[in-house]
């Protein structure tokens, strides 16, 4: 802890960005220490280097820029008792800053009336690993942020004992007062803060750590978001909200086509539009684009209006490169070509060619999954300036803010630690912010403006024209049955362009973390499998996406089960606890998970049991077997992603022409015991409901190399009206609070689309095998 009011800065020398007004405040070291008076915990981090002989890392301590628990980085506490607690996660509408605010003040036995959120702005040499994705927010930081909260509770009591004189033993913190029993005297954090400033941190190996039952918040019923007042009453800052003195305003005129470039454009005719005052040439990088821009023409101006008219006043045009052929559906039949031919094995056991000529029955099946896109009701925002001083500071909606750090100071040439990133609200992500292409653009803006401030503006339409998609699929797959329906021989076909292939040129194999969502990990009791994987060439940028490719694995993977079932005569959920097995432990890496989600395999082993008992949990949730309406029908469907599970149970009506209507969907998930109930209920909610989009209406086609959809009008997103009218969340608890725990964001997605697809087919015997799904039973 640091109290020191020599260290203290002039409060106007405090705040980050003094001009831009925002709820969330971006702490820095500096800022920190501006506040005088307070407790800050502020100390430096020494980060040892990593040898040769150092034993492979997994979990936060593998992640690119490791991670952090020392309290000095983390907790500030005021004269006036205030606790601050610094998030370095994006807050998206998942709920970091309130969950992770909460870990920390329940083991410092803090008045969550008494504690406020501060938000850390990108600095991975001082906070650690900052990418608020892979479901790895609580996941890998829970335990760290207990060790924060009990280590400056340990030193608040180390403090109060030593001003009092007696043993720190006989001092008890609780709910924001120190007491000695014997004496009778109480303190409260405030009052203490200052000495306490000067204890050493405690070892981390020597934390005490609450017993789990006296926790007051970890755990426990509805907490609220920390940011709902703003939210609520419009005063929530997100990036597009920034407003800066002097700031000019940009939108870019972009190659409709991955790999083109700028042909002609006519600058003096944006010129003329009132309110332009610069035309830019954003130049893009040698392939591949990683997180650049992909080049064009920024129109600056004076607000973002008067930029967009200036842009259509450009009439730019364009060489299409290399994909200005693509053509969505001509690919497709390229990766069903592919998929009906040996690929790349990345799995094998048994021998799957005799098994399957020896078998009783033999099905196979192909299913289709397309280019989808985040599409976040908050599209890509980014205000940058330049100072003249070499010093840029940055305020934007990023998941990501070390990258947008790192890729800003490549760009302009200058060194990381020049340039300062504010994180605001993200108004949705889903892994498009986790890419700063953005942040990059508005900083050559600004540079060709003299530094002015520039806010880069994305239109819903430059978003699902330029961004990074969720990759095509074809999923092929072929079982064969033994004479008791059950299958004995199992392969998998996977063709689609890899992420890989945005960081190297020419990347066409799916790379291990694609890999190991349903693919090689598949968790069944099935003697002979064979998982493949043929080559399939990138034509478009191809990025994270909720869930990523657990999307098209499970999609066919549990399509592929119920199929089977029937063919077996056997009930679905019944069927698919049969192939799954027994309880029993998988080491990942030993069916080829050589990545298993960026975890230890001997801590996150798959567990069959905990799979099958959220099958069991959703049906018993479900009603599974209760007779429905005439038109309508039950399917269920489960996975494992970001090393928990889950399962969905879908109940779906279908209209006389044809038309979907998802009346009730229950989810069940076992992630380990839950930290906030609340949030994981809300992120499973909303999961059924991006689930319910995918399946049905969203899609991204490509012609000459084009996007197709244009806004939310042509890329359909699940609406209000057409949400199910009841969607029930299942908590399984797995555990006890020391074992480590899963994910929450992403895993909900996935069993969504199988489920819906399933109980079409229960609903009307006719199986959809390509998504999205709507209109296909009328065509």
């Amino acid at each position: 802890m640091i109290h020191d009011s020599k260290l203290a800065l002039p409060a106007a020398e405090a705040a980050p960005g003094p001009e831009a007004a925002s709820a969330i405040a971006n702490v820095s070291r500096r800022a920190l220490l501006g506040g005088a008076g307070a407790l800050v915990l502020a100390l430096a981090v020494r980060v040892p280097a990593a040898r040769a002989e150092d034993p492979p890392k997994f979990g936060a301590d593998g992640m690119p820029h490791g991670w952090r628990d020392d309290p000095t980085l983390f907790v500030a506490i005021a004269p006036d008792g205030t606790v601050t607690v610094t998030c370095t996660r994006s807050e998206m509408g998942q709920g970091v800053r309130t969950s992770i605010a909460f870990v920390v003040a329940d083991e410092l036995d803090a008045d969550w009336a008494k504690v406020k959120v501060a938000q850390a702005h990108g600095d991975e040499a001082r906070f650690g690993n900052q990418d608020t994705d892979g479901s790895r927010s609580l996941r890998h930081f829970f335990m760290p942020m207990r060790r924060v909260g009990a280590a400056a509770r340990a030193m608040l009591v180390e403090a109060a004992a030593k001003q009092w004189g007696v043993p720190a033993a006989e001092v008890t913190a609780e709910n924001h007062v120190l007491t000695h029993a014997k004496s009778g005297r109480k303190a409260g954090y405030g009052d203490v803060a200052a000495a306490a400033a000067a204890v050493p941190v405690p070892d981390r190996a020597k934390v005490a750590l609450k017993d789990p039952s006296a926790f007051r918040y970890i755990g426990k019923g509805r907490i609220g978001l920390v940011d709902n007042v703003g939210i609520t009453t419009g005063r929530a800052q997100y990036g597009l909200d920034t407003r800066l003195e002097g700031m000019l305003y940009a939108v870019v005129a972009r190659p409709p086509v991955f790999g083109g470039k700028v042909k002609s454009f006519d600058a003096a005719a944006a010129m003329k539009v009132p309110g332009v005052v610069k035309v830019v040439t954003i130049d893009p990088p040698q392939m591949p684009y990683e997180f650049q821009p992909v080049g064009g023409v920024a129109v600056i101006a004076r607000n973002t209006w008067a930029a967009i008219k200036g842009r259509e006043a450009l009439g730019a045009t364009f060489e299409d490169g290399p994909n200005a052929a693509y053509d969505s559906d001509a690919y497709r039949a390229t990766l069903e070509q592919a998929v009906r031919k040996p690929g790349k094995v990345v799995r094998q056991e048994g021998d799957v060619d005799a098994a399957m000529k020896g078998a009783a029955k033999r099905l196979e099946a192909e299913y289709y999954i397309p280019h989808l896109s985040q599409a976040p009701m908050e599209p890509p925002a980014a205000t940058v300036r330049v100072g003249k001083d070499g010093k840029i500071e940055a305020w934007g909606c990023v998941q990501s803010p070390q990258a947008a750090r790192d890729r800003i100071a490549k760009r302009l040439g200058v060194d990381a630690g020049n340039v300062t990133v504010n994180v605001t609200l993200l108004g949705g992500g889903f892994g498009r912010k986790s890419k700063p292409d953005y942040f990059v653009e508005a900083a050559l803006c600004s540079k060709a403006v003299d530094g002015a401030p520039v806010k880069m503006t994305w239109t819903r339409e430059d978003d699902l024209h330029n961004g990074y998609y969720h990759t095509v699929s074809v999923e092929r797959l072929e079982a064969g049955l033994d004479a008791k329906g059950m299958p004995v021989a199992w392969l998998h076909r996977s063709a689609a362009p890899t992420i890989g292939s945005t960081f190297v040129a020419g990347a066409n194999q799916q790379i291990p973390i694609e890999l190991g969502m349903g693919l090689v990990n598949l968790p069944f009791a099935i003697p002979n499998v064979r998982m493949e994987n043929p080559p399939a060439d990138a034509h478009v940028r191809i990025g994270w996406f909720r869930s990523v490719s657990n999307i098209p694995r499970a999609f066919a993977v549990q399509s592929f089960l119920c199929e089977l079932a029937h063919l077996a005569g056997r009930d679905p959920k019944d069927y698919l606890l049969d192939v799954i097995g027994p309880d029993r432990i998988i080491d990942p890496v030993k069916v080829g998970d050589v990545w298993n989600h960026g975890e230890d395999p001997t801590l996150y082993p798959i567990n069959t049991g905990r799979l099958r008992r959220v099958i069991d949990t959703v049906a018993q949730g479900a009603g599974w077997g209760r007779k429905v309406e005439t038109g309508r029908g039950l399917g269920i469907a489960a996975h494992y992603s970001f090393v928990s599970y889950t399962a969905a149970v879908a109940e779906v009506e279908v209209g006389p022409k044809g038309e979907i209507s998802v009346q009730r969907v229950d989810i069940a998930i076992d992630s380990g015991q839950q930290v906030n109930p609340e949030r994981v209920r809300s992120q499973l909610e909303g999961a059924v409901v991006m689930g319910m989009g995918l399946a049905l209406t969203a899609q991204i086609s490509f012609k000459n190399g084009r996007a197709v959809q244009d806004n939310y009008d042509t890329y359909e997103l699940t609406r209000i009206d057409a949400a199910p009218k009841v969607i029930n969340v299942h908590l399984v608890q797995g555990g006890d609070w020391g074992k480590p725990l899963g994910g929450v964001g992403e895993p909900g997605v996935p069993p969504v689309a199988p489920a819906i697809a399933n109980a079409i087919f229960a609903a009307t015997g006719r199986r959809i095998r390509q998504l999205p799904m709507r209109d296909k039973l009328s065509a």
